[in-house]
């Protein structure tokens, strides 16, 4: 199983590439916002879990979100990995995520991480205000203070995978599919790793 760990600032084209890694790969898609409206809709004690304190105004706690995580992975034993999107947030979470995989008997692979300049994600983000109708792209004090906040919150997880040689940082601008290949060099490569370390393991 390959699991990677996608991250990237509002306005990085994560949503894009996300599209196209899960088409290439195989790969499961597990957004925890996604997670949480499903859980929801299906009324499962997790979800009603989260519905109470969505109902305070108060953010999900990390044992909750975890434990969602944990029944979306098996509910795909067949999955030949997972792509995780815009989580972990916190060293907390990623730590918790690691101990989760790990009582699976897998691992998070590789972080990837789109590097895109502050100036190129506001016009990126400026222009899809235009045409999307969000209206929190069209503010340039909003999504200047988005791209702080993103950045300030998600060092943490960046310098927490570093410790485990796990981050890579890929070229965010430029055409979409020069970007792919960037990102597609990277899991090829650990892809290759993991089929060379394979035998040792089943001896």
């Amino acid at each position: 199983m390959f699991n990677l760990i996608l991250f990237g600032p509002p306005g990085s084209g994560k949503g894009t590439q996300s599209e196209k890694l899960i088409e290439r790969y195989g790969l499961k898609h597990i957004s925890t916002g996604d997670l949480l409206r499903s859980e929801i809709a299906r009324q499962t004690a997790l979800g009603q879990e989260a519905q109470k304190f969505m109902d305070k105004g108060q953010l999900v706690p990390d044992e909750v979100v975890i434990g969602m995580i944990s029944s979306a992975l098996d509910e795909n034993p067949q999955a030949k990995g997972f792509l995780f999107d815009g989580f972990p947030r916190t060293a907390a979470q990623a730590e918790a995520l690691d101990k989760l995989l790990d009582l699976k008997n897998s691992s998070i692979a590789v972080m990837l991480a789109l590097d895109v300049s502050e100036d190129e994600l506001i016009k990126r983000l400026e222009k899809r205000g235009q045409t999307s109708g969000r209206s929190d792209d069209t503010n340039h004090q909003v999504i200047k203070a988005r791209i702080v906040e993103y950045h300030a919150k998600t060092a943490p997880v960046a310098d927490y995978y570093r410790n485990f040689n796990k981050v890579v940082m890929i070229k965010g601008e430029g055409s979409i599919d020069g970007i792919f290949n960037g990102l597609c060099t990277e899991i090829d490569k650990r892809l290759r790793e993991k089929q060379e370390t394979a035998p040792l393991s089943g001896e």
